[in-house]
């Protein structure tokens, strides 16, 4: 069974964001970047998958530019077995992502299609859902379990009630949560080994998609920033403020 995860280059996630001095944007210029945390999780169900022999191939792909190659090799040294870079420099959001992806999809026919649930630069949470629209297959988002059975996949996946467990048959779409797996820890031979693996390249354009963005990002601001607290000396203090300032009646 061929797997094939996407993974995103996305601003290291121990990096404080920036904001342009515009508000246009994020500014990523000259800062650290690495895959999408999510994503990582969903390239560690795979390898799980192919080490317990269920899984016979993983393709890692991942739209953008020369940069994203890291990410790829990433997944490679993770335990991917081939990467696609679909290359552009146009701002992707998740509809031209989904789009192209299912471009891929179309031409690698893997059984099952993993994503992180989001990516941790815009939260959308939204091509993996879209992807699962455009194919015509079954999807399992927030995934926090993932089992094959036979020509099924079974997604155990968090609800606001609690959880639940649906059945797809494959092949299927599966967005993964942060308690599907911990990711392993990559050694450094594994790095090097996947700088030596071949990564396929497509130029976005070359693919029947429209990938052209629908949306305009009007403005980026920072988050108000919060009010310092209060200690009070006792209970009867604390009350006596709530009430001075309305909190309560």
């Amino acid at each position: 069974m061929k797997v094939l995860v996407a993974v995103k280059h996305v601003l290291d996630y121990n990096i404080a964001p920036r904001i342009k001095q515009d508000g246009s944007d994020v500014d990523i210029a000259g800062v650290k970047m690495g895959i999408n945390p999510f994503d990582e999780i969903a390239v560690e169900e795979a390898v799980r998958l192919k080490e317990r022999g269920v899984a016979t191939e993983i393709v890692a792909v991942s739209i953008g530019g020369e940069s994203s190659k890291d990410t790829l090799r990433h997944a490679l040294a993770m335990g991917a077995d081939r990467a696609v870079l679909i290359q552009t420099d146009v701002v992707m959001q998740p509809l031209g992502v989904a789009k192209l992806l299912k471009a891929v999809v179309d031409k690698e026919a893997p059984s099952l299609i993993i994503l992180g649930k989001q990516a941790i630069d815009d939260d959308a949470g939204q091509t993996g859902q879209m992807l699962a629209a455009l194919l015509g297959v079954g999807q399992g988002t927030f995934a926090s379990a993932v089992t094959i059975k036979d020509a099924e996949v079974e997604v155990a996946r968090e609800v606001d009630g609690g959880s639940e467990t649906v059945v797809l048959k494959l092949p299927a779409v599966i967005t993964a949560d942060l308690r599907l797996n911990e990711p392993r820890f990559i050694k450094l031979p594994n790095l090097m080994m996947a700088k030596k693996k071949p990564i396929d390249t497509l130029a976005a354009t070359d693919l029947a998609a429209d990938f052209s963005p629908r949306l305009k990002l009007a403005k980026v601001a920072e988050p108000p920033v919060r009010k310092a607290g209060v200690i009070v000396g006792n209970v009867a203090e604390l009350v006596e403020k709530l009430r001075s300032e309305k909190v309560i009646a």
